[in-house]
C-alpha cells in the first residue's frame, strides 16, 4: 500500500516518502486556506450583518433579518472553526450549504453560469472534502481526541 492508502504502484516509487511526509500537512494547508478565505469573505458581512437582507430575500429566504445575520455568522465563524480545525465537519457542512446557495444565485438567478459560480463550486468541493474527511492530525479536533 502506498502513502495515499491505495494499492496502485507509484510511477516513481522514490517519491513515496515525500507523499507520506506531506500528506497530512497538505490537507491542513487546504483547510486553513479555505477557512481564512471564508473569514476574509465573511468579515464584511459580520461588521454589517443586516447588509445582505435584500439579497437573501431576493433569493426567497424570508425574513431577511433572520437569514442575513445567519449568513454572516456562518461564513465568518465557520471560517474560524475550519481554520483552527474545531468542529470541522459541521463547520464545513454549514459553509458548503451557504456556498451551494451562492452557486444557485450566481449561476442561475444572475445568469452568470460557470463564470459567475466557478469559485463557489470550487469552495463547495473543498468543503465537501472536509465534511467527509474531517480535519487532519493538525487540528483542535485531533488535539481533543474527538470529531463530530
Amino acid at each position: 500500500m502506498n502513502s495515499n492508502g491505495n494499492n496502485r504502484p507509484l510511477i516513481i516509487p522514490a517519491l513515496s516518502g515525500i507523499y507520506a511526509a506531506l500528506g497530512d500537512i497538505s490537507e491542513t494547508i487546504l483547510r486553513v486556506v479555505a477557512g481564512v478565505a471564508l473569514v476574509v469573505h465573511g468579515s464584511g458581512k459580520i461588521v454589517n450583518p443586516m447588509g445582505s437582507v435584500e439579497m437573501v430575500e431576493g433569493l426567497g429566504f424570508y425574513p431577511g433579518v433572520f437569514w442575513s445575520p445567519l449568513l454572516a455568522a456562518t461564513e465568518f465563524f465557520g471560517g474560524i472553526l475550519l481554520t483552527i480545525g474545531l468542529l470541522t465537519r459541521p463547520a464545513a457542512f454549514a459553509t458548503a450549504i451557504v456556498l451551494a446557495v451562492t452557486i444557485y444565485f450566481h449561476g442561475f438567478v444572475q445568469g452568470q453560469r460557470w463564470s459567475g459560480s466557478e469559485k463557489s463550486i470550487l469552495w463547495t468541493a473543498i468543503l465537501f472534502f472536509f465534511v467527509i474527511r474531517g480535519a487532519s492530525k493538525h487540528s483542535l479536533d485531533a488535539r481533543i481526541g474527538k470529531e463530530f
